[in-house]
């Protein structure tokens, strides 16, 4: 086994236990009610399925036919816009200062259709490139479904174990990332360096901040509600990207791709959560602070 194929291993088995194990920590840490409780607003669940799953997709369109890039890259873009509901939404609600509950809630809606929406949409949108629904589907249902309802089985049944292992599978989700990004961006240097300058950049900053306003513009007068759309539109889901992006077009840029998109997404919405935290505390009038 060469070196690159070693390295190519271990951001493989990587990936695949920062899946797992996020999915496991989400569940680990849900109830049902507490997630059914924030979705009775039916309107405010149709407006975040139209924006995360028509508009934003609709976005990734425009901006291929706008901004030149090469194959790879416009797959990469059309895999991240149609992955919604992050794991990682309610921490930025909460540097937000936005409903958390609503956060919860929307993150499982959104990933739970993901699974379903993927495999129906992507075969449609990436005419002229070979993507088998069936493959994309087994493994969204295998290792992000499942793991989380099994976390949410093993909390319904003990809530003590549930809370012991959380912060675990958090972790290892967490330590996991970090070595699928260094190793994987790594080996993949010399074709990320080639991104810089060309604009595959420059539409995923487009994509990153289109996605923000129109999730915000849909989210409504509330602050506490609006942030969360927002935020929740513009955070796409990445471990379902790089899911999919791994066993069905490897040997690719488009893997690189969202490992850079999922870089940009963090390096833009953790300063925006935080002004909106700031601006959402300014707002407190002085008798309740």
């Amino acid at each position: 086994m060469s070196t690159s194929e070693f390295f190519g291993a271990i951001a493989g088995l990587s990936g695949l236990l920062f899946v797992v194990t996020s999915m496991l920590a989400m569940g680990l840490s849900l109830t049902v009610p507490m997630i059914m409780q924030p979705l009775k607003n039916v309107r405010l669940v149709l407006l975040a399925l139209l924006a995360n799953f028509v508009l934003v997709p609709l976005l990734a369109y425009l901006i291929i036919q706008i901004i030149p890039m090469d194959q790879s890259s416009a797959i990469g873009l059309v895999v991240l816009a149609c992955a919604a509901g992050a794991p990682f939404l309610p921490k930025l609600v909460q540097g937000a200062k936005g409903d958390v509950a609503f956060g919860v809630g929307l993150m499982v809606l959104l990933m739970v259709v993901t699974i379903v929406y993927m495999p129906l949409v992507l075969p449609l949108l990436l005419t002229g490139v070979q993507v088998d629904p069936w493959s994309i589907a087994q493994s969204l249902i295998v290792l992000m479904l499942i793991p989380m309802a099994l976390g949410l089985l093993a909390r319904s049944h003990s809530p003590e174990s549930a809370e012991h292992w959380q912060p675990l599978m958090n972790k290892t989700s967490s330590l996991a990332l970090i070595v699928l990004m260094v190793v994987g961006l790594g080996l993949n240097l010399s074709n990320i360096i080639g991104f810089v300058g060309t604009g595959g950049i420059i539409a995923l900053l487009l994509f990153i901040g289109g996605s923000l306003v129109i999730g915000m513009v849909l989210g409504g007068r509330e602050s506490s509600t609006r942030s969360v759309m927002g935020l929740g539109t513009a955070q796409r889901n990445v471990s379902a990207a790089i899911l999919v992006s791994a066993q069905n077009f490897s040997g690719t840029d488009t893997l690189p791709f969202v490992l850079v998109g999922a870089i940009l997404l963090l390096l833009v919405l953790l300063p925006v959560s935080r002004r909106m935290g700031v601006r959402a505390a300014d707002a407190v009038p002085a008798a309740e602070k």
